[in-house]
């Protein structure tokens, strides 16, 4: 057999030929030149081949799978992206979803509710190139993980992921971490596991369920009150909340009473303490009025007064538990006056990664949606390390404290909200954070470690002082003394507007105190008070409210309140959320005509139905038929009987620049509020509804109002414009500048710089100013 030699150029006869097949299983022969020895090839079947098994041909899939090369790996948003890539190294490529990739359709229902509420999903337009994306690098991929957020709307951006960009579920896997850290990403890597479709259903019946009441709710408010209106199941509850508050406070009708205090010296001291009228004659006395404490007061002053007992003992107050994320949000509304929106925003940005000044990003604080309080054993160990070499074995208890969950229904076993390490103290990172940053994670950071510290102790001291006049009275005071510090050493909590603080009646006990001393009487303390009404609610107090309800959930806090300032049934005054004629209008339509949909049981109940679906023990389409077929009932009446009730116009106060005959009014369109003539369609006058800022124009002390330009940058101008035309990219602030008193603008993170003499100051200092002028104010 002859064939063609390389090395001869010519063909030559063929020495030792072997059949044989190729990889791709072509029958051929090989043997070697009979002049040079060269290896020599030649192709086709020939009598030797007879007997020899062919290779079996490789599939299509087959080839491409062994060309598939690296490991793909999916998160949300870029930041988190180059933490993870950073900590996984070679071999992985990490990209981003940018969030959802998968929704519901806005323009329909997209739930056919015939057919067991299968929901129709589409791919957004402004999504399909990163789907493409994803799709493209998953083809490529030997393995992909979805590394989506450890809770239920991230186990539902997983499967949307594999459902959207059609990635091979064989080839795929889910991996978990709560922070991320290098040995948690590892630790999640060696554990990979399947999507957990209990949590997708248990999201996508939230998903499809508040898309059934929002759909069919909606448009009945569009035409009974006015168009770009809305109803949620969740935000309705909290409108509610909001809307009795504000009518228990307008209903409330003061009630006088008081208060009567002694100022005592004991006999032979130079020092007084003052003790409360308790009792009267063994019973609780009757101060409603000047007519009725005037006797008592009279009677009183010639009283004699005696140390009838003396109780001394010891008051220990436990720690706070670590960070849940509505105690997060809480706390930072209290303590740094943030709106539950803008907690969540700084803590994603500080859960992703922070850049430390090494070009990496590094994420400080664990997952942030959560309503666990549980701690892993490794954070606890490192935080009774710090304890221990920073304040003494003294503030360590001698075993890790353990907290229990207060939410109803509380989701997964997540962990609390703390620091990624207890010993990334705040003073070592303050030079890289922005001051929002800074501030919430000290917060995080002292909350968690005070957690794990000992309570504090105070000595306590109890005196009952009898008084005999025509009656017997019975005094009381009380007083304490931190004896150790305990956790007060490195946090305290924010005062509760609605408990009375710990030791907030104490008052100085003189030490010289002795049972049956005799007590000279000062001067007697009256005063009078009227009962109060309920504060309205703040971010902190209507978070504490859902939470307390079982409504909602940790990821749903933030939106639901920004959703009713959005829509306008709510405006923020001082930090408190007061209900607009919009939003008592809606709220007594949709309380009279849906009282199941704010009823805060039933609410409840249904977030339990949830928790249920994600455990595995409730069916999701049963819990939707159960609930919509009544519902739509419901909704059917609702059409037929619920009145028109259109809200009256909201007058700005200023004449149609444009007819001169009718009045500006705040009207609302698809992208919120605008400013048009009452006199609409017959005079179409528009302006666009700015939001101030408080701030003084520099040229003619107009207020700076923030606009945007027609890409959506925002920019800050006066509302004067175009008399005025004052501007700025960086945001003023309303502090004049120390030097010149010229106008101040965020130049960046860290500073402030004058507009006029470009003097630059530390932002820290200026906000602090701020703060304190405002609250003199």
């Amino acid at each position: 057999m002859e064939a063609y030699c390389v090395k001869c150029k010519t063909k030559r006869e063929m020495l030792n030929p072997q059949a044989e097949y190729t990889a791709s299983g072509a029958p051929g022969t090989r043997g070697t030149c009979g002049v040079c020895g060269t290896t020599l090839f030649r192709m086709g079947r020939t009598p030797a081949h007879e007997g020899i098994p062919a290779p079996v041909k490789p599939t299509k899939q087959e080839r491409q799978d062994a060309r598939r090369k690296g490991r793909l790996v999916i998160v949300e948003s870029p930041a988190k992206a180059r933490t993870v890539g950073r900590y996984l190294g070679n071999g992985y490529r990490v990209e981003a979803s940018v969030g959802h990739v998968r929704d519901l359709l806005r323009s329909q229902l997209s739930v056919d509710v015939e057919n067991s509420f299968a929901p129709k999903y589409r791919i957004p337009n402004e999504k399909r190139k990163v789907v493409k994306g994803l799709k493209a690098e998953a083809a490529k991929a030997e393995e992909i993980f979805l590394a989506t957020d450890p809770d239920r709307e991230g186990e539902a951006i997983a499967w949307h992921l594999i459902e959207a960009a059609e990635i091979d579920p064989a080839r795929t896997k889910r991996v978990v971490f709560h922070e991320i850290t290098k040995p948690a990403i590892e630790e999640a890597f060696g554990q990979p596991r399947d999507i957990n479709m209990n949590l997708v259903d248990a999201q996508q019946t939230r998903r499809v369920l508040d898309r059934l009441v929002g759909y069919n709710l909606s448009p009945i408010l569009w035409t009974k009150v006015r168009n770009r209106l809305s109803a949620g199941r969740v935000q309705s509850v909290a409108l509610r909340l909001i809307v009795e508050r504000e009518r228990e406070i307008d209903a409330f009708v003061p009630v006088e009473y008081w208060s009567i205090a002694a100022e005592l010296q004991p006999e032979g001291s130079k020092n007084t303490f003052v003790a409360k009228l308790a009792d009267v004659n063994s019973s609780e006395p009757d101060l409603g009025s000047k007519e009725k404490v005037d006797p008592l007061l009279a009677d009183m002053q010639t009283a004699s007064y005696t140390i009838r007992e003396i109780k001394r003992g010891q008051r220990r107050r436990k720690p706070p538990a670590p960070f849940t994320t509505s105690t997060l949000q809480q706390e930072a509304s209290r303590k740094l006056g943030y709106t539950a929106k803008r907690t969540m925003a700084i803590a994603q940005q500080l859960y992703e990664g922070i850049d430390l000044g090494q070009g990496e990003t590094t994420g400080l604080i664990t997952y942030m949606r959560t309503d666990s309080t549980y701690i892993s054993p490794l954070a606890q160990q490192e935080a009774r390390e710090y304890v221990t070499s920073v304040h003494g074995a003294s503030y360590l208890p001698e075993q890790a404290p353990e907290y229990k969950t207060r939410s109803k229904g509380a989701q997964e076993a997540h962990e609390a909200v703390r620091p990624t390490s207890a010993m990334r103290t705040p003073a070592q990172v303050k030079d890289f954070l922005s001051r929002d940053q800074f501030r919430l994670y000290q917060l995080v950071w002292q909350r968690f470690l005070a957690s794990q510290m000992v309570p504090a102790v105070y000595d306590t001291v109890s005196v009952r002082v009898i008084g005999q006049g025509s009656n017997e009275y019975l005094l009381r005071a009380s007083g304490s003394i931190l004896q150790f510090p305990g956790y007060l050493a490195v946090y305290e909590e924010a005062k509760d507007e609605t408990v009375k603080a710990e030791g907030e009646d104490d008052s100085p006990i003189p030490p010289d105190l002795a049972e049956g001393q005799a007590q000279k009487l000062v001067e007697l303390l009256p005063v009078q008070h009227f009962t109060q009404p309920p504060p309205r609610f703040s971010d902190a107090s209507l978070v504490k409210a859902l939470e307390e309800y079982g409504i909602g959930r940790p990821s749903t806090y933030a939106p639901t309140l920004n959703t009713l300032q959005q829509r306008g049934y709510v405006v923020r005054e001082d930090k408190r959320f007061i209900p607009t004629e919009t939003g008592l209008l809606v709220n007594d339509l949709i309380t009279e005509h849906f009282p199941d949909i704010v009823d805060f049981n039933f609410t409840a109940e249904m977030e339990a139905n949830l928790d249920k679906i994600a455990a595995g023990d409730a069916n999701w389409v049963k819990v939707l038929s159960d609930f919509y077929e009544p519902f739509s009932e419901t909704v059917e009446k609702a059409k037929l009987e619920m009145p028109e009730s259109k809200a009256g116009p909201e007058y700005i106060g200023r004449e149609c620049p444009t007819c001169n005959q009718g009045q500006l009014i705040i009207r609302w369109g698809r992208y919120g509020k605008f400013i048009g003539c009452e006199r609409f369609p017959d005079c179409r006058h528009t302006e666009p509804w700015l939001e101030k800022i408080g701030v003084t124009c520099p040229k003619d002390g107009g207020d700076v109002v923030e606009r945007r330009t027609r890409k959506g940058r925002i920019f800050y101008g006066c509302a004067n414009y175009p008399a005025c035309e004052f501007t700025s990219w960086k945001r003023p602030l309303p502090t004049p500048c120390p030097s010149c008193g010229g106008t101040l603008v965020i130049a960046n993170k860290n500073f402030a710089q004058c507009m006029d003499c470009e003097t630059q100051f530390p932002l820290d200092d200026v906000q602090k100013e701020e703060e304190t002028a405002g609250e003199a104010a």
